[in-house]
């Protein structure tokens, strides 16, 4: 038997679920494995039917969560060779909020025929935004009631979150409601199927469920005044127990350590949400450091020492990122999906012959093309409102917009402009810490932009007039919840007993800081002030025109 101990991340994002095998002792990634979900993201029909959903549906199957661990472990193990008795834990880290209804024994209620054709009984994923008319009334009795919990969240709770999602399906699918013994975070629901026990994880049910470690979740004449038939929510639907992050869920068990190609009773962790785990392992366990976690959407870490009201930020939760610190979330609905919408739909053949002959990705060329442009070259400005607005104005009904084309506009200036969009909407969220003095000295990155555009990087540098410094691991989330298995198993075993230990010898970073370029940022500080105009306009009552075309798309 080996000396060297290991634990696996499994990180499961919108399209794809990962795993990384982790030596203990350094942090090194030593082997990963990624499988994309077979149904994806489900946004226009149901499997197996005919059924076209509603707009702003977006559903996942949880079988495809299950191929996944089946698949993804093995295949670590059979790459490295590693004896399954040096692995020492499990952690698991999930896009949140993403639920779904189960019967007691953890049974999706999607997987049982006589619901498969009830799209509510799915996984709802987090960018299911159908439950913005449900967000805007609860927003509205709790400002009318004075709810003291609002302050933990700036004052407005996202369609994305657990409670509006639930109250979308009682009202839209009451027999669904009925029927579900719980309704579990989809993180929790996997480490459900390796223990074998129900156990809520804290990050998830303090930012997205309304729960505070102090308080607990909301009283029951809240939820009555939401809706009468949600007065036992809590007690009837979400009454499994909530573990801190960081702390074991239980042993992984026989059937799963077979399929897995693990043994049996190694330690599980509880389930953690990706943005959040990902922050140990960029060195983020400080105040005053923020990280971008950039993909499909961004989320924004912070940690403090201090608890504030601020204004439209997703979420301030008492230990929520690393024991002993406020940690707050901020957020982008969108970011990579903006990128990939306007490859997939607005680049002419032109560019696409280019990029196959040159046998260089669509991303690789555009960036090439826009690198050559000066901020404000373009003559453009966008506003980053593709998949709505969650921080700071929290609406999903906000839509995307361009300014400034011309019959001259070119795709590559459009792509920049679209980047740029992205960078001011961050912006405004590290505005809105400072003015609650709250300090934001420091921005790290990880994730697939920061990986793949150093073009993006650098005018995110420029446009905040701050260095970011980028994560070492391509898969930081997985190396993240792997810390976090490692921290389950204790040092008894081959791990650690606390996260900042195992962030000291696990977590890494490159020797490449992107740093502001004084000339650019002078420029970007005019444009910025010019989105900023936008932002406010379209997006604080002024002229709901998005709204308007929104209302009128989806009478049709």
């Amino acid at each position: 038997m080996s000396n060297k101990k290991y634990a696996i991340g499994l990180d499961f994002g919108t399209q794809s679920g990962r795993a990384v095998l982790v030596e203990v002792e350094t942090g090194m990634e030593v082997a990963e494995a990624v499988t994309p979900y077979k149904c994806g993201v489900i946004d226009e029909y149901l499997p197996e039917t005919n059924l076209k959903l509603p707009q702003d549906f977006a559903l996942q199957n949880p079988e495809d969560y299950i191929e996944v661990l089946e698949t993804v472990v093995p295949k670590v193990m059979k790459e490295t060779g590693i004896s399954p008795e040096d692995i020492i834990g499990i952690g698991i880290d999930f896009t949140a909020c993403t639920i779904l209804p189960v019967t007691k024994d953890g049974t999706a209620l999607c997987m049982l025929s006589e619901y498969r054709a009830n799209p509510h009984a799915w996984v709802k994923l987090w960018k299911h935004h159908a439950a913005q008319r449900e967000a805007n009334d609860f927003n509205k009795i709790a400002g009318l009631r004075n709810e003291s919990f609002m302050f933990r969240y700036g004052g407005k709770i996202s369609s994305e979150w657990l409670v509006t999602k639930i109250w979308q399906i009682l009202k839209e699918a009451p027999e669904i409601y009925s029927n579900a013994d719980s309704f579990m975070e989809a993180g929790d629901w996997v480490t459900m199927q390796l223990t074998g026990i129900n156990v809520r994880n804290s990050c998830a049910a303090g930012y997205k469920a309304l729960w505070s470690k102090s308080e607990g979740y909301p009283d029951k004449k809240f939820f009555k005044a939401l809706d009468p038939r949600l007065e036992n929510l809590v007690e009837e639907k979400l009454n499994s127990p909530i573990l801190p992050i960081g702390s074991k869920a239980g042993l992984l068990r026989k059937e799963m350590a077979a399929k897995m190609g693990l043994r049996e009773g190694i330690s599980v962790s509880v389930a953690n949400v990706d943005a959040h785990v990902a922050a140990p392992a960029v060195k983020v366990v400080e105040p005053g450091k923020m990280l971008m976690i950039m993909g499909t959407s961004t989320c924004h870490m912070l940690l403090s020492k201090e608890n504030k009201l601020v204004k439209g930020v997703g979420g301030v939760v008492e230990d929520g990122i690393i024991p002993g610190f406020y940690g707050y979330e901020a957020g982008q609905a969108a970011v990579g999906d903006i990128f990939e919408w306007f490859v997939d739909n607005q680049v002419p053949e032109s560019y696409m012959k280019e990029a196959g002959e040159r046998g260089i990705n669509i991303h690789v060329l555009l960036e090439e093309k826009a690198s050559k442009l000066k901020p404000g070259e373009s003559g453009l400005l966008a506003l980053d409102w593709w998949n709505g607005n969650r921080s700071t104005l929290v609406d999903a009904d906000l839509t995307g917009m361009i300014l400034g084309a011309t019959l001259l506009t070119k795709p590559e200036e459009i792509y920049r402009a679209l980047i740029e969009a992205t960078a001011f909407g961050t912006n405004a969220i590290i505005e809105a810490f400072r003015e609650e003095d709250i300090a934001v000295d420091a921005l790290y990155a990880c994730g697939g932009l920061p990986e793949k555009n150093k073009m993006l990087m650098q005018i995110y540098a420029d446009v905040t007039n701050m260095e970011i410094r980028i994560s070492a691991s391509k898969q930081t989330p997985a190396l993240g919840a792997a810390m976090f298995g490692a921290v389950a198993a204790g040092k008894e075993n081959g791990g650690y007993d606390s996260l900042l230990e195992a962030a000291e010898k696990m977590a890494r970073l490159k020797d490449e800081v992107f740093k502001p370029i004084p000339e650019n940022v002078k420029v970007y500080g005019k444009l910025y002030l010019e989105y900023k105009k936008l932002y406010d306009y379209f997006g604080k009552g002024e002229n709901n025109v998005m709204k308007v075309l929104k209302a009128l798309k989806s009478n049709d």
